[in-house]
């Protein structure tokens, strides 16, 4: 098992209802949210029905929290078998009583694992915005597959169309999917966006998944919009009724007084201007701030109020803008990727592409931390190129510069790493040691290996495995049926590599 996760949280203030029942929420999610999310299920055959069982579980307890409806979240769930079935959709429920009812009903289909006629009705249909019954436009879209990766098929398309299309993609493997496939179909960063686990273990990924879902689909309800020297625009979205009023403090934030104001006074010494209070009412979503001072941060506080319940506020911070702004300078060179890694190869792409005002581009890139130093060249209408024979396993540091025709230059830095170059598994041999048993044996070089992944099949529906250290290149199975599939995987730091398999 490897679970790959670290996740970046953003704190924003939201609307909460006081009440026992939800405070045992996270505070964090109730209310946090708006946006569509799609879950792919895995329902075919070569999922077993134990494992099916645990991966509604699964999804049941991740979604529980999230407060649910046509202006929150809304979640569909779309099963993969030989034909894709919609389980439900987005409309179908706006409670978590209804969610969590249709889960504990839904059947697994068995048949094959036609993912890609799935992710096609996904496209055409449930993800696709302004549709009946499809996507809400102008809020996000979350496409969440949960497979056990055998023979997904040739999806890397369909994923990259959907991903074109503003989708943000998100994949939990059970185990058996090709690393490098899962890895190039999750949006960016993988890190944040690619699960590996045990089925068993699928519970430990639950908060990490959750955290990535909910930075993809966090509500923004509080904006400041047209902020000039001396006024700015608040707007809001409300997600409740029953507002009396709304109450708005502003004023400059206050270097190292706690919480940045929301007093009435100045403060001594600072010859700032004090906080202001304005009040606007309940059926109100915006309101003008006035009276600013140039080139000042200030901070907004919005407290909705209510004669029954107690509600949270919402807090922004703005920059009015100076009195003589200096004329922005073009970003000839404002963005540097990296995609494709492989052993001894990576892609750079960079932007924007300005061929009016570039001469040229130049790639200076040397392994860290004394490796030589190579430079390639690169016209201006070129936006990206592959660096070849790299080391594998090796950290580079790649200096993109841009070459004005005005003489000047402009230059970005970036770290980039090459995979693991991962050795063959040879010669994997079975020999009939009893009633249902055999004797493995194979060659392979314990060199940068974790250890072997083994599989065999118990029937036509379920697999075993088994996991060995790397010093060991030979086992004995119990209980292989007669013409069952034997296989075996090197496992490495990042990815489980090719293998090999026989029949018994």
């Amino acid at each position: 098992m490897d679970v790959r996760k670290s996740f970046t949280c953003v704190f924003f203030c939201v609307f909460l209802w006081a009440g026992d029942a939800q405070e045992s929420k996270s505070q964090s999610v109730l209310n946090c949210c708006e946006g569509d999310v799609l879950f792919l299920l895995d329902s075919s055959g070569s999922v077993a029905s134990y494992e099916f069982s645990r991966m509604v579980d699964f999804l049941s307890d991740l979604l529980s929290p999230f407060s649910l409806g046509p202006d929150e979240v809304r979640v569909g769930l779309l099963q993969v078998g030989t034909e894709p079935h919609l389980e439900f959709g987005f409309d179908a429920y706006r409670s978590q009583a209804g969610l969590q009812a249709a889960l504990k009903r839904t059947k697994q289909l068995k048949g094959d694992t036609n993912t890609v006629e799935a992710l096609l009705m996904a496209r055409d249909g449930v993800l696709k915005q302004g549709v009946p019954g499809g996507a809400r436009p102008e809020l996000p879209r979350v496409l969440v597959w949960l497979t056990d990766g055998v023979d997904p098929g040739e999806v890397q398309k369909p994923m990259a169309r959907l991903k074109e299309e503003g989708v943000a993609v998100l994949v939990v493997s059970t185990g058996h999917g090709n690393y490098q496939v899962l890895r190039d179909v999750v949006s960016p960063l993988a890190e944040d966006h690619l699960f590996f686990v045990d089925i068993d273990d699928v519970n430990i990924i639950t908060e990490d998944l959750r955290n990535s879902i909910i930075e993809i689909i966090r509500a923004k309800r509080l904006q400041v919009k047209s902020v000039t020297t001396t006024t700015a625009v608040l707007e809001w979205r409300p997600v409740l009724d029953g507002i009396s009023y709304y109450d708005i403090q502003f004023g400059p934030i206050r270097t190292g007084v706690p919480g940045g104001g929301g007093g009435s006074g100045t403060s001594p010494g600072t010859g700032l201007e004090p906080f202001k209070k304005i009040t606007r009412p309940g059926d109100a979503s915006s309101a003008n701030l006035i009276g600013l001072r140039p080139d000042t941060t200030y901070t907004v506080t919005l407290t909705p109020k209510s004669n029954l319940e107690f509600l949270n506020s919402l807090s922004a911070t703005f920059t009015t803008q100076p009195v003589n702004p200096p004329q922005p300078e073009v970003q000839t060179l404002s963005m540097v990727t990296v995609s494709d890694s492989t052993s001894n190869s990576v892609r750079l792409s960079w932007g924007p592409l300005l061929p009016n005002l570039i001469q040229g581009y130049q790639l200076e890139y040397s392994a860290l931390p004394t490796g030589r130093l190579q430079v390639v060249t690169v016209s201006n209408r070129q936006n990206s190129t592959v660096l070849t024979n790299l080391q594998p396993d090796t950290q580079y540091l790649v200096t993109v510069s841009a070459r004005h025709f005005s003489g000047k230059e402009r230059a970005m830095s970036v770290k980039v790493c090459t995979q693991e170059e991962l050795p063959a598994l040879s010669d994997l041999q079975l020999t009939t040691v009893g009633n249902e048993s055999v004797q493995l044996r194979w060659r392979g070089s314990a060199d940068g290996l974790r250890g072997y992944w083994v599989t065999w099949e118990r029937g036509h529906t379920q697999r075993s495995t088994l996991y060995l250290p790397p010093n060991l290149l030979s086992t004995t199975l119990n209980h292989v049926p007669r013409s069952a599939r034997v296989c075996v995987s090197p496992v490495y730091r990042t990815a489980r590599g090719e293998g090999i398999c026989c029949t018994a």
